[in-house]
């Protein structure tokens, strides 16, 4: 059945983005425009557009032409230094997309927009666990509240409605993208593998040991496709994950397993460190093995890999409210590793 749909996905060459767009196309009769800074390639059935969400004027006129916007899924991301800086940007690109689209669109119906553990004060320390929807928030700057603030703000006396998604270490493929676990494991595990060393977990005891959760992207984008469809999520906020929680110490020798490779002892070793002089190693493995012929900084994201392994406490959030709501998508995160990787080793990006 047509939906007659038309869907921007902002940041689509991101993780998230990337894996909504695609899922949107699969809709039928929907129209899926994909926006980002850069031009690249894109998924299937998606409409490819560059343009500088930070320049009002050119993202205009970049759009000119992508006229009856139902759906917007805000996947866009500007890394700055301090917490200030992260609100001030990242409020003033999902501000300048809305200026942009509701000027030239009445038919504006749904925007998706993805948060995460931040919004719980993941990154700072123990947090109050399962995680919940409804717990207060923690002391401002956060720019996932200050881009939610905006959309309850302009969303009163419209007749569009917003949800925020909240993920935790999303896996899926994108390539030069900064929040990239899976891509990070499947590089290290290859290096691991050709200089003949055993795979161990390069963070702490701490977080081999304590509880963790993963977020596929193509979970993350059949829920960003039902927030757009159902009623049960207008102006709602979900915790979306695969369903079960793991421990790096139990799932880490199974990954392990999937590259053929020994697992020994943890050794805290950051990544972003000791990858740093392994560009050309890389490169000998792609004329080796007849890889893609990528850039070694774009295949991998040291520095939120050694983040993700320094977390020594229990991050895990309650997934009951999207259950509850009509969202019932899950997948065990095992086997959601061995597609990735699987699907990694179809397009040549690994051995």
């Amino acid at each position: 059945m047509s939906t007659g749909k038309v869907v921007l996905v902002t940041g689509v060459h991101g993780v998230s983005g990337r894996a909504a767009a695609e899922a949107w196309a699969a809709v039928p009769g929907t129209k899926v425009y994909g926006l980002s800074r850069r031009t690249a390639e894109v998924p299937e059935g998606v409409v490819s557009i560059a343009a500088d969400l930070m320049d009002r004027a050119s993202l205009a006129e970049a759009l000119k032409d992508v006229r009856g916007v139902t759906h917007i899924v805000f996947g866009a991301y500007l890394w700055q230094p301090t917490p200030v800086e992260h609100v001030t940007a990242n409020v003033a690109i999902l501000r300048n997309l809305l200026d942009v689209v509701e000027a030239s669109s009445s038919a504006l119906e749904h925007v998706a927009f993805y948060q995460g553990g931040k919004a719980y004060g993941a990154d700072l320390g123990p947090f109050k666990t399962p995680a919940r929807e409804d717990d207060p928030r923690l002391m401002p700057p956060n720019f996932y509240y200050a881009q939610e603030d905006l959309l309850r703000e302009r969303q009163k006396g419209k007749s569009w409605t917003w949800t925020a998604l909240r993920p935790e270490g999303t896996l899926g493929f994108g390539l030069g993208n900064p929040m990239n676990l899976g891509m990070s494991i499947a590089v290290y595990a290859t290096i691991c593998k050709e200089l003949g060393l055993p795979f161990r977990f390069p963070g702490t005891e701490g977080a081999y040991r304590a509880l963790y959760q993963l977020t596929s992207a193509d979970i993350l984008a059949k829920a960003t496709v039902w927030s757009g469809q159902s009623d049960a999520a207008k102006n709602e906020i979900f915790n979306i994950t695969n369903g079960d929680y793991i421990r790096w110490q139990h799932l880490w020798p199974r990954i392990g397993k999937m590259f053929g490779l020994e697992v020994a002892e943890p050794v805290p070793t950051p990544l972003a460190v000791y990858m740093a002089d392994k560009g050309p190693l890389w490169e000998e493995i792609v004329r080796k093995y007849n890889l893609r012929p990528l850039p070694f900084e774009q295949v991998a994201s040291w520095y939120f890999a050694d983040a993700i392994f320094r977390l020594d406490y229990d991050n895990i959030s309650s997934t009951i409210k999207a259950r509850q709501a009509g969202f019932h998508d899950c997948i065990d995160t095992e086997a959601m590793f061995a597609e990735f990787f699987a699907g990694l080793r179809r397009e040549r990006i690994i051995p």
